[in-house]
């Protein structure tokens, strides 16, 4: 299994961020695709996800409206755009691949995960 979630750094707040999410097509081309954060000293939490087609999406109240999950199948990525960060956004940023065609919110639902991708944000 290959997952990694790449394109995290250092950011102002206000600013905007692209994380990518490379699968390998036999993990992820039939299943949905989520992305999960985890501050320090927090639990992991859910951000986002899309569906196995792209036709899909679901959101975390506190990421709705400013970040944005889409898929390319023709490269197996997928991506979460980041817009008007936070300082509350810092994290680590995990993605995953869901153990289904469409996706919950709980990490059970995921059976694969990448290495995370740290974002930090400063106000």
């Amino acid at each position: 299994v290959q997952l990694q979630a790449s394109g995290g750094g250092s950011v102002q707040a206000g600013d905007s961020l692209r994380l990518s999410c490379a699968a390998s097509r036999r993990t992820s081309s039939n299943n949905a695709v989520g992305y999960f954060r985890q501050a320090p000293g927090k639990e992991r939490e859910f951000v986002g996800s899309i569906s196995w087609n792209g036709g899909n999406t679901i959101y975390a109240d506190n990421v709705r409206g400013r970040f944005t999950i889409s898929r390319d199948r023709t490269k197996d990525t997928v991506y979460l755009q980041m817009n008007s960060l936070k300082p509350e956004d810092t994290a680590v940023y995990f993605c995953a691949v869901a153990r289904r065609p469409y996706s919950g919110r709980e990490p059970s639902d995921y059976a694969y995960w990448g290495q995370g991708t740290l974002v930090t944000v400063s106000s």
